[in-house]
């Protein structure tokens, strides 16, 4: 063949050497174009960080025609790379791999942010080989590999590697490749971020707006509760109308106790309270806020270190801090309540007592003036009352509170003093009147209180005399070495006499031998005058019978009697002496 025909020939071959390469290289840009085209779809419909990953590191192993590709993050609390995916990994000691900056061929990278490629791993000296890092790669069998640097702006997040099984160089194109699916890969990372912290952030505000709707609510919960609260104060309702507002907004059953934990109001059943529940209320006090204990909430209110009033509320479940704000509002309102009628009490007892002391004082200057007057307050002067007069050593604003609360209850009026509470009560029993102030009082004040009383009186002018003979009844008690007792003039036998206005020498003989004198009267027998015979006779019984010509047994026998119609000792000191004064007191009247 002639040499021109052997040259065109030859030029023909390479000119279709040079367009089968180049359409080969069209076909393979072609190729990478569409998967990094793929790539940039799956971005942009990025739900699921790891598949979008995944596919990158699958297509960059089919891309390069490697058997493995992998991909690893920076840990920036630990300072090194973690695997993150892999494609074509066999070890799982190579999928747990973990390399500090610097180390391995991906720490390097990680370390200076540029490509590294080499074709022989193990005989590649440019980065720093670790035993661990080298057991791995050779338990993958890996020999070529190629990494570039993950980059979100100026800083490196990871490294996107190819690798291969046996030795082999990487072309600029497919390190340019390698580096375009890195690319979508860091931002497929940093769009899962801020996706990730915007979903954080909504998730956040969500919560905050929940917190803020369920505190606004609770809110607008409790400040409706303590209007509709104070609103029944304002109007006049008492504690029922508080614990019943309470349980309404609440729910639970509610104990509203005072300051000495006697009941004020009770809703549903609370249940037995007792000193852990006063634990409870002290420590509320103390703290300024709800204590929970045994299932009860617990609130409790003081002014100036002194208990006004305590809420026990029992419900199930947990109760939150607004319902117990809520329970505290309650206590507040109740102890305003208190102080409120507190006040009002202390003037009402203001009035009672210059009432009293003015129908001691001043009863004959004006009894009508004085009639109306008591007529406001709701007592008529013109009914039976007794007068008491309780001596004590307690706390005398205790005493007076506590005998202005007996006054309004029992229609009457109270006045303290040092050491003293008047009281002028409807009734006409004095002597039981007396002993209830001495025990109830005393169970306010816990101290003795010793009480006497007289009356009844009917009138303004027969109040004086009655007080000045309750008082001196009071200290004849004391005399007697009976404090803490009460009693009336007419209870004190022959020292009612000596002490009583009326000296009732009537009721002191009925009281004294009333007995002996109907039994004489009925069955026609002389019991009387044979105990004063024996009087008389100094308590001789031979002398007795020859003053009354009679039998000594006969004697014995009527005092057996006595004995049984006066009680056994009738015959000791006390009682011989208030016999025998009757005695004389009865002969004197019957004597000509």
């Amino acid at each position: 063949m002639p040499a021109a025909a052997l040259e065109r020939l030859e030029l023909a071959k390479r000119t279709a050497l040079r367009v089968r390469g180049t359409l080969r290289r069209r076909a393979r840009r072609e190729t990478e174009l569409s998967a990094l085209f793929d790539t940039a779809r799956d971005l942009s419909a990025l739900h699921d960080l790891d598949a979008v990953l995944e596919a990158i590191v699958r297509r960059a192993r089919q891309l390069l025609g490697t058997e493995v590709a992998y991909l690893t993050l920076l840990d920036p609390e630990r300072g090194d790379t973690y695997m993150r995916v892999t494609d074509g990994t066999v070890s799982a000691r190579f999928r747990r791999l973990r390399l500090s900056m610097g180390a391995g061929l991906a720490g390097l990278v990680a370390q200076t942010a540029v490509p590294y490629a080499t074709g022989d791993y193990f005989a590649d000296d440019r980065f720093r080989h670790g035993a661990e890092i080298d057991a791995a790669v050779r338990e993958e069998g890996l020999i070529a590999i190629l990494g570039v640097p993950l980059r979100v702006a100026s800083q490196v997040i990871g490294v996107l590697l190819a690798a291969d099984r046996a030795a082999r160089p990487f072309t600029q194109e497919e390190i340019a490749l390698l580096g375009s699916l890195a690319a979508h890969a860091a931002i497929a990372i940093e769009n899962a971020r801020l996706l990730q912290e915007t979903r954080a952030a909504l998730d956040e505000l969500s919560t905050a707006n929940t917190l803020l709707r369920s505190h606004s609510e609770a809110v607008e919960r409790a400040a409706v509760a303590h209007d509709r609260m104070t609103g029944l104060v304002l109007r006049g309702g008492g504690f029922d109308d508080v614990a019943t507002e309470v349980t309404e907004v609440l729910g639970g059953s509610l104990l509203v106790l005072d300051s000495a934990h006697r009941p004020l109001a009770t809703v549903g059943e609370v249940g037995e309270v007792g000193p852990e529940t006063f634990d409870a209320a002290r420590m509320s006090r103390l703290l300024g806020r709800t204590v929970q204990r045994d299932g009860l909430l617990v609130a409790s209110v003081d002014v100036g270190g002194e208990p006004l009033c305590t809420l026990v509320l029992r419900r199930e479940g947990e109760v939150p801090d607004t319902d117990q704000r809520i329970l505290e509002r309650a206590a507040l309102v109740t102890a305003l309540l208190l102080l409120f009628r507190r006040s009002v009490a202390e003037a009402e007892d203001r009035v009672r007592g210059e009432l009293i002391d003015d129908l001691i004082n001043r009863a004959a200057e004006n009894p009508e003036s004085l009639r109306d007057r008591a007529r406001r307050l709701g007592v008529d002067l013109d009914t039976p009352h007794v007068v008491v007069a309780a001596r004590h050593t307690g706390s005398r604003e205790r005493a007076a509170f506590w005998a202005s609360s007996q006054a309004a209850l029992g229609r009457g009026l109270a006045a303290s003093r040092p050491g003293e509470v008047v009281l002028l009560l409807e009734g006409d029993a004095p002597g039981e009147a007396a002993r209830r102030v001495a025990a109830d009082l005393r169970a306010s004040l816990g101290s003795e209180v010793t009480a006497g009383a007289a009356g009844p009186v009917h009138a303004p002018a027969e109040v004086a005399p009655a007080y000045h003979e309750a008082r001196r009844c009071a200290r004849a008690l004391e005399s007697l070495g009976r404090t803490g007792h009460g009693a009336s003039a007419a209870e004190l036998g022959f020292m009612g006499l000596l002490i009583g206005d009326g000296r009732d020498v009537e009721t002191f003989l009925r009281t004294t031998l009333g007995p002996l004198a109907d039994y004489d009267a009925r069955r026609g027998t002389a019991l009387v005058r044979t105990l004063s015979a024996y009087f008389d006779q100094g308590g001789n019984l031979g002398k007795t019978a020859q003053a009354l010509h009679i039998h000594v047994n006969t004697v014995s026998q009527r005092l057996d009697r006595v004995a049984s119609l006066l009680g056994a000792d009738w015959h000791h000191p006390h009682r011989a002496l208030e016999l025998h004064l009757a005695l004389r007191l009865h002969h004197l009247r019957t004597s000509p």
